[in-house]
């Protein structure tokens, strides 16, 4: 088994209907059934994020994310899938659910 980080894509934070949200608990209720589900959750507003750079001398903390951009990544899903056809089958019905375009991308080393 491989696993498979499922990036959620939106241009807003918490911007999920109230329809979406019981479309994703029944998919994640899915995922776990199927034995496909690893972890899964949203993120916060990119406002919110602190980018560390700890890699010359004493760390550097900003504030605001590391890239500026209309779409960001407002939550994601970890799964593990025999191959990527099983994963990108999966992803379909993960878009479909919180109706939002994804970047499916597999984990390194898996």
């Amino acid at each position: 088994m491989a696993q498979y980080l499922f990036s959620v894509l939106d241009d807003k934070s918490n911007s999920g209907t109230d329809e979406e949200m019981v479309a994703i608990h029944a998919f994640n209720k899915q995922l776990q059934a199927d034995g496909h589900w690893v972890f899964a959750g949203g993120l916060a507003s990119p406002a919110t994020a602190t980018v560390v750079d700890g890699r010359d001398g004493p760390p550097v903390f900003t504030d605001g994310p590391y890239l500026e951009s209309k779409e960001f990544m407002a939550g994601f899903w970890v799964i593990e899938a025999a191959d990527l056809d099983v994963a990108l089958r999966i992803a379909a019905g993960a878009s479909k659910a919180c109706n939002r375009r994804l970047e499916i991308r597999p984990f390194l080393g898996r």
